[in-house]
């Protein structure tokens, strides 16, 4: 009843150290199922060694799905872990767009295509998951405690990555952190008042450091933006400015 694909992520989990009942509950599949196809299953692909644990450190092999999961990973993601030094990277999507779990799903199967990717049902949202023990690798900002509250660097192989593929980064952090809005505002013409409506993109983060990050790579692809303040604190990120918001419209737009 289930194709080859289905049982492939399933024994992938378990070969990443996870237990057949947790397995079994994650994905629905009956323990019995998953332990059949441990025996019947020719084994799938081994993972491919981590492009930064070898003696010459490399980028990853997709550097377009890295840009734009490294955005997601800053803005919506964690990096937690597990027994046998597996570790879970976790994005958290709305169920408001279902368009965005999907590119997700792919940019996690692109940067680890070895490693299977599961959802996790939460209330209003989905955890996007994937495990390996070479997450903390892929990406060096894992730590302990609060994102917004440790320095936030990019590593230079990193930098390169984002320096060559902004506008992926940029829709990562806009597809986490970020919205596009009508706004509207009042002028007086010929001594009527009218109200004026014209889009506008947020971008919302309480670390400094992944705002300026998000304001660097703005600035790389030639959008003007400005600092905008929640109450006392100023960590919104504005872009409202008919060219800029012309240019995000085309390489970002609203989530789906």
């Amino acid at each position: 009843m289930y194709d080859i694909a289905t049982r492939e992520r399933a024994l992938a989990l378990v070969r990443q150290g996870r237990s057949v009942s947790s397995v079994s509950r994650e994905t629905g599949i009956s323990r019995a199922a998953i332990r059949a196809w441990r025996t019947r299953l020719h084994p799938t692909r081994p993972a491919p060694e981590c492009p930064r644990c070898g003696p010459e450190p490399g980028p990853p092999d997709d550097p377009v799905a890295y840009a734009y999961l490294l955005g997601l990973y800053l803005g919506d993601g964690c990096i937690s872990g597990h027994p046998r030094g597996v570790y879970a990277m976790r994005i958290a999507c709305a169920d408001a767009w279902p368009g965005l779990i999907t590119a997700c799903r792919d940019a996690l199967s692109r940067v680890r295509p070895a490693n299977g990717v599961c959802l996790e049902r939460k209330a209003g949202c989905v955890m996007v998951a994937s495990y390996s023990k070479h997450w903390p690798c892929l990406f060096p900002q894992h730590g302990p405690g609060k994102k917004h509250e440790r320095r936030i660097e990019l590593e230079p192989w990193q930098r390169e990555i984002t320096d060559t593929h902004p506008w992926e980064f940029i829709r990562g952090l806009v597809h986490s952190d970020g919205c596009r809005i009508t706004n509207w505002t009042t002028r007086v013409v010929g001594g009527e008042r009218k109200r004026y409506t014209y889009p506008r993109y947020f971008f919302t983060n309480r670390s400094d450091d992944i705002r300026r990050l998000y304001c660097d790579a703005l600035d790389r692809v030639g959008v003007e933006w400005k600092v905008t303040r929640r109450g006392a604190e100023a960590y919104n990120i504005s872009v409202a400015r008919r060219a800029s918001v012309a240019l995000m419209d085309a390489h970002i737009g609203p989530k789906y």
